[in-house]
């Protein structure tokens, strides 16, 4: 019996999976599939001002509730834009359904006015692209969600042909959705490991974004205490591991990541768990010679001429520390003492100084203002950096980056999700001036849903990685200045009130009020970017 629409089906299937909204900007194909969520309970639509931002929303909503989150952009420039955050999701690895209109089957191949093939277009950006066909399209998307889930997340094209969301068809329902189940590790590979690990004298652990999605924090600690093992961190890992810890030794490929160099330089094999080189390449900061052990559920990829591969366990990552974890305790080579000097020596230098406001001050206030549960997400640029290196994260999920796709204007796209997704939890980002210019319109988001959001902008006029690079060529100063001199403009952008700090103690009075607004503030900080020069773009190999 054809009791329904296809639009009201794929609601219908979006929100029994678990997703609770849907973000983009609408278009005439879309309207039958926003009247099915405005009357579906429990799914809404939220109207972003650009697509690129609703692709970061989506990515968001993926990560901090493990449903795929779903974003959609219609024909030719709507799929292009969506693209910036749908290529995030799959580089950063957070589950997605990126919806877009496609034309129907009897003009695809045809010329007309904003086609292209997207199903072309998202073919390199996203782990599978399809499109639903009327009688199937709750199928197609638990497929979708499915892959979305499997193996290292990220985004699934489907494309909604113009013209069937209204055609009639049987009510359909989604089953339950999940991955697909990990394979164990196989015996013999587990056997390398530990005597790859037996065997080595200073063996340190490189954990990485995988690990956090294995959700094996206990075991890493644990695997850490009891060998007396040093732990690296990449920069989407932060929180693994406490920075008071005495086995952390911080986080690979951000600031003064030469002083990080300096404990990994002393050992003599890696053991890399849930390893992602998309946020940093092995051989970026492996001393060439170095020996890897690999746990992870891909294969390594490395560089196997420069590095042996001592062990390499393909499959679930807890069993693979458990097999270690069984192995006789004892202390290896390591001088635990000497890593909390260098710690210390470290954190000292990102510690906020006296003389003009810097960023590394501004983090200190942020960090003593936001409370240890609530979540910071921050933009692309210097400060990113800092964030990376300095930022203490009490758990994973508190802070939040992209750095595998490495977008400017992902900060406050990603806060708003957040807000969304937890409401009840303080929310902020983090913006350099260049960066937030990329996405400022979502500031319009913010204000239709109401969302109590502080949005921290460094202001330094300077898109200072790129200053900073230049500088070492000996270049001159070109294309990097975001503006002569003075603040972003104005006490109010898009109904959102700003305040201006010029010194810790305005940024902090500022912050405080900020978090008990009941709406978005922003919050503009107006600092040195010469403060970075020393303390980022360092060398990371030993």
């Amino acid at each position: 019996m054809k009791s329904t629409n296809v639009a009201r089906n794929v609601v219908g299937a979006l929100r029994d999976m678990g997703v609770r909204h849907v973000f983009g900007v609408p278009s005439g194909g879309w309207v039958d599939y926003m009247e099915a969520i405005r009357t579906t309970d429990g799914i809404d639509f939220v109207l972003a001002s650009h697509e690129g931002g609703a692709g970061f929303m989506a990515d968001i909503c993926g990560r901090l509730t493990g449903v795929p989150g779903v974003c959609f952009g219609t024909f030719g420039p709507g799929a292009t834009n969506l693209a910036t955050g749908v290529g995030g999701a799959t580089l950063d690895r957070s589950p997605m359904i990126a919806l877009t209109d496609e034309m129907p089957a009897s003009l695809r191949g045809r010329t007309v006015q904003m086609a292209i093939d997207h199903q072309a277009l998202f073919a390199p950006l996203t782990k599978a692209t399809m499109r639903i066909e009327a009688d199937t399209a709750v199928t197609t998307l638990a497929e979708a969600a499915r892959i979305a889930l499997s193996g290292r997340p990220g985004a699934v094209h489907v494309g909604l042909p113009q013209g069937m969301s209204a055609v009639a068809v049987a009510a359909a329902a989604i089953g339950a959705i999940a991955a697909d189940p990990v394979p164990a590790p196989a015996a013999a590979d587990l056997d390398a490991l530990t005597a790859a690990f037996a065997a080595a004298a200073k063996p340190v652990l490189a954990i990485g974004l995988g690990a956090v999605h294995a959700r094996v924090q206990d075991r890493i600690v644990a695997l850490a205490e009891r060998f007396g093992l040093p732990v690296l961190l990449t920069p989407m890992a932060k929180g693994m591991v406490a920075e008071d810890h005495p086995s952390y030794a911080g986080v690979l490929f951000h600031a003064l990541s030469d002083l990080v160099g300096k404990t990994h330089a002393e050992a003599d094999l890696v053991v890399a768990v849930g390893y992602d080189p998309i946020e940093f390449n092995y051989e970026s900061w492996m001393k060439d010679g170095l020996a890897l052990a690999s746990i992870d559920i891909a294969p390594a990829d490395i560089d196997r001429e420069k590095h042996p591969v001592a062990a390499e366990v393909v499959g679930a990552i807890a069993p693979a520390l458990d097999a270690l974890l069984a192995l006789p305790a004892g202390p290896k080579g390591w001088d635990l003492a000497a890593l909390a000097t260098r710690k210390a020596a470290m954190f000292t230098k990102l510690a906020g100084r006296e003389g003009p406001f810097g960023p590394c001050a501004a983090l200190d206030v942020l960090r003593d203002v936001l409370p240890d549960d609530g979540i910071m997400t921050c933009d692309v640029g210097a400060h990113t950096h800092l964030i990376g290196q300095h930022w203490r994260t009490p758990k994973p999920g508190t802070q939040i980056m992209t750095n595998g796709w490495s977008a400017m204007g992902f900060g406050l796209p990603a806060a708003i999700a957040a807000k969304l997704c937890r409401p009840d939890t303080p929310v902020c980002c983090v913006l350099g001036d260049g960066g937030f210019l990329m996405t400022a319109g979502e500031l319009a988001t913010a204000v239709r849903e109401n969302l109590p959001l502080v949005i921290v902008i460094f202001t330094d006029n300077d898109l200072a990685l790129i200053r900073i690079k230049q500088e070492k060529k000996q270049n001159p100063i070109y294309g990097t200045p975001v503006r002569a001199e003075g603040t972003i403009g104005g006490p109010s952008l898009f109904g959102v009130p700003v305040t201006v700090a010029r010194d810790p103690a305005e940024f902090r009075a500022a912050l405080e009020a900020g978090f008990a607004a009941d709406g978005p503030v922003i919050v503009e900080a107006l600092l040195d970017s010469r403060e970075y020069d020393e303390l980022v773009l360092r060398k990371d190999k030993p």
